[in-house]
């Protein structure tokens, strides 16, 4: 039985979820658990629809039609980690500057979204994973 297919996203977003921490806690000086969340490098989001894209064009090529379906969601993932919730990450900034005074104010999380960098640090991360399990696999 050929589990691959299933623990292949799961282990981008392990590896991408790891390299975050560790930059993150690089980049602090201290182990960055308030930074866990959205936002950062690399997008796990990427690398989760990168690792399942590359995967079948590693086994079935870039011609089987589930490569162009894991190709679009991996599309539609990445442009919305970088125009749509970078703008609500945005927004909530904004919202939160406003209503600094309010004392019942609960603060909106602000790191939301990705940059360009960011996705293809995904792209990249889970197009590694994806050779490494079909070599792994083969």
């Amino acid at each position: 039985m050929d589990i691959s297919y299933a623990a292949t996203p799961f282990l981008a977003w392990l590896v991408a979820g790891g390299l975050k921490f560790c930059i993150n806690s690089l980049r602090a000086g201290k182990p960055a658990f308030a930074l866990i969340g959205y936002g950062g490098m690399p997008s796990n989001h990427s690398a989760i629809v990168s690792s399942m894209a590359a995967l079948i064009a590693f086994r079935q090529g870039i011609g089987d039609p589930a490569f162009g379906v894991a190709l679009s969601l991996a599309f539609i993932v990445m442009l919305d980690a970088n125009s749509l919730r970078r703008q609500v990450g945005r927004h909530a900034e904004a919202i939160n500057r406003l209503a600094m005074t309010d004392a019942r104010h609960v603060p909106l999380r602000e790191r939301m979204g990705h940059t360009r960098a960011e996705i293809l640090g995904g792209v990249v991360t889970g197009c590694v994973v994806a050779w490494v399990v079909s070599r792994l696999s083969a």
